[in-house]
């Protein structure tokens, strides 16, 4: 999940919360061409990579310095508070944004951060009377609990205006509840993606990106033989790992699979999750390939997966995550995108290689001017520019200037993302209720950090994953 720059946070229970669907429908055999189209994009992302700062031809854009696109009310004199996951460099670039609010508007606006456990803070928050204004939302299942509970409220006529200009049905089918809009999603993420050390790549003589799974297990063990720690695992954050095996099944078992899995209509003791779980022992099974072996792995952290891909004096050579791996190579290593580090598609287990996204949402939890008119600017095209030239940062905003992204590697994700449009898969563990896909310590996530300490014990992990899964979802 998470979505974002994740420490993602977990979410509360909810015995019958429903998994939604992307979009309202498709047949499986667009979505797989789109899927494919989504793919090939991707691999243009190393060969245009020209550098890790370019800054575009933006000018003053991202900045603050262009001439707005939306109009906002004034409200000086006005307190807001915003909460959101988003934490260390992550944080600083969103800051950029709530500045040029500030700027435009004469409001203050504090960021309150939400620890691992977004829902259950928001909650707490919300009962006790004192929710902040804004906050976003990693999991598309927690907006649906909480659009449930009348806890957020509905987008004002100006937000959905932008809402309307710049995304396209699916981002916006995601943000909905019964009918009504609630959420903007101001931030994505495409979470198909393996990040690697083009020195180490080098060292080992390794020339060519691996396209397949059984090429990149070749290409671990060739980075292996030749003394580079080959992937690395922040198996210590479980929602690492659900996605590890998302991009898997999606590729292996396809999107009709993929559905069915997220809303629980077929349970994990199906033989396609046993093919997927056997397919990630191919890789979890062999501590060689892994940095520190399992039990490391298992003691990694998201943050220190990426820090210790790109320095150190014995880096690995790969870690699989998404775009937002940018912010953490931006701000804690002295690698750059586009040379020292690259990019490269989620291999293809199946047909074709996956495409899984994320993203936050950012919501109302109170009524007012303020609330709406931060909303409103989140979808704007002004926000989003701000927030590209800062790196490490993907808008499913189809309007915005591609050129303000902070370096062609990001740019070409971004392009790719949308030329899916609404054909995509979501994180299926930000579909799933909270108590399954999204706590830290339980569900999903512990059943996953168990299967990487005894990946042997594939038949194991499926009981294990549908008992938790049966009890979440309410329907076992």
């Amino acid at each position: 999940m998470r979505s974002t720059l994740r420490t993602r946070n977990a979410r509360t229970g909810h015995d019958a919360l429903p998994a939604p669907r992307s979009r309202s429908s498709s047949s499986s055999s667009s979505t797989t061409r789109a899927l494919a189209a989504l793919a090939a994009g991707l691999l243009a992302v190393s060969l245009s990579a020209c550098g890790g700062d370019d800054g575009g031809d933006g000018g003053d854009k991202g900045t603050g310095g262009g001439k707005p696109t939306v109009q906002l009310p004034k409200l000086d004199g006005q307190k807001l508070e915003v909460a959101a996951v988003f934490t260390g460099p992550e944080l600083d670039n969103f800051q950029k944004v709530l500045d040029e609010f500030e700027k435009r508007t004469g409001a203050t606006v504090s960021f309150v951060p939400t620890g691992n456990n977004t829902s259950t803070f928001l909650g707490t928050k919300i009962e006790g009377g004192k929710p902040p204004d804004v906050a976003f939302l990693p999991q598309v299942g927690v907006l649906h609990q909480f659009a449930e509970k009348g806890w957020i409220k509905p987008l004002g006529s100006e937000a959905l205006a932008q809402l309307d200009k710049n995304f396209s049905d699916g981002w916006k089918d995601l943000g909905a509840y019964e009918g009504k809009q609630y959420g903007v999603y101001a931030k994505a993420a495409n979470k198909s993606l393996v990040w690697y050390n083009s020195a180490a790549f080098e060292a080992a003589g390794v020339t060519e990106e691996p396209k397949t799974w059984d090429e990149f297990l070749k290409t671990a063990q060739t980075l292996s033989d030749a003394g580079s720690p080959a992937v690395s695992i922040g198996g210590a954050d479980g929602w690492t790992l659900t996605d590890w095996f998302e991009n898997v099944y999606l590729s292996q078992a396809g999107p009709e699979k993929y559905d069915q899995l997220a809303k629980h209509e077929i349970k994990w003791t199906d033989p396609s999750v046993k093919e997927a779980l056997t397919t990630l022992a191919d890789l979890w099974g062999k501590d060689e390939l892994i940095a520190g072996g399992a039990s490391g792995a298992l003691q990694t952290e998201y943050p220190k997966s990426i820090t210790q891909t790109f320095s150190g004096d014995t880096p690995a050579g790969m870690v699989f995550e998404g775009d937002f791996v940018a912010v953490t190579i931006n701000g804690d290593t002295d690698s750059k995108i586009g040379s020292d580090a690259k990019v490269f598609p989620f291999p293809a287990v199946g047909d074709a290689s996956p495409v899984v996204t994320g993203g936050d949402a950012a919501v109302a939890l109170k009524d007012g001017k303020g609330a709406q008119a931060l909303l409103t600017f989140l979808a704007s095209t002004d926000a989003a520019e701000i927030w590209a030239a800062q790196g490490g940062f993907l808008s499913p905003n189809k309007e915005m200037d591609q050129a303000t992204y902070k370096d062609d590697v990001t740019r070409e994700i971004a392009k790719a993302l949308l030329a899916a449009g609404d054909d995509f898969r979501f994180d299926m563990s930000d579909q799933a209720p909270a108590a399954f896909g999204g706590t830290q310590g339980v569900g999903e996530w512990k059943d996953l950090q168990d299967f990487l300490k005894s990946p042997d014990d594939v038949a194991g992990a499926q009981k294990k994953l549908e008992t938790d899964a049966a009890k979440a979802y309410g329907n076992g």
